[in-house]
């Protein structure tokens, strides 16, 4: 019995051992490829990079009309996103999720409204993945020129555009 108890702990400290010392060459260059947070939380600076596009953006828009508009969405930063910030997160305030965003600025590019539309992304990206999500925004109720901008934010960490990522914009006549 003694011997048969120290051989199963031989065995299992050498299994450890193999274990801890083995190295897959897929996990050798993670610098490359940063592995997702599998918890919520805030995205590294390297991860707010995505290109955006609004393939059928309005040209015109009744004021104060609601429309929904596509925006086209491509991780382009080197770090995978969880759509709701974390493999599984079970927040109810939305804490961390990746939504896109659009605020109205006026014709010369001050800030009109920054609180309109919001949606979040409906799937998990890898680096260089795309998704298009439904956007709903509401014209402006005055009729005028007006730029319409769409960026993507990590809820209640940053948006995308303060990183340095580009927005996506259109410009937009809005009549009575």
């Amino acid at each position: 019995m003694k011997t048969t108890g120290k051989l199963f702990a031989v065995a299992c400290l050498l299994a450890l051992a193999a274990a801890g010392c083995s190295k897959s060459p897929s996990t050798a260059n993670t610098a490359a490829t940063p592995a997702p947070a599998r918890t919520p939380g805030p995205l590294p600076d390297a991860a707010f990079k995505a290109q955006l596009t609004l393939p059928d953006a309005p040209t015109k828009l009744r004021a104060g009309q609601k429309e929904t508009v596509q925006v086209h969405i491509k991780n382009d930063s080197p770090v995978f996103w969880w759509s709701r910030g974390g493999e599984v997160n079970e927040r109810t305030d939305n804490w961390f999720y990746i939504a896109a965003g659009n605020r109205w600025l006026k014709a010369d590019g001050s800030l009109l409204t920054d609180m309109d539309g919001r949606y979040g992304i409906s799937k998990d990206l890898k680096p260089g993945e795309e998704t298009e999500i439904p956007l709903a925004v509401t014209a402006p109720k005055e009729p005028g020129e007006y730029i319409l901008e769409v960026d993507l934010v990590q809820e209640q960490v940053a948006w995308f555009s303060d990183k340095g990522s580009p927005t996506a914009r259109a410009k937009v006549t809005v009549v009575r």
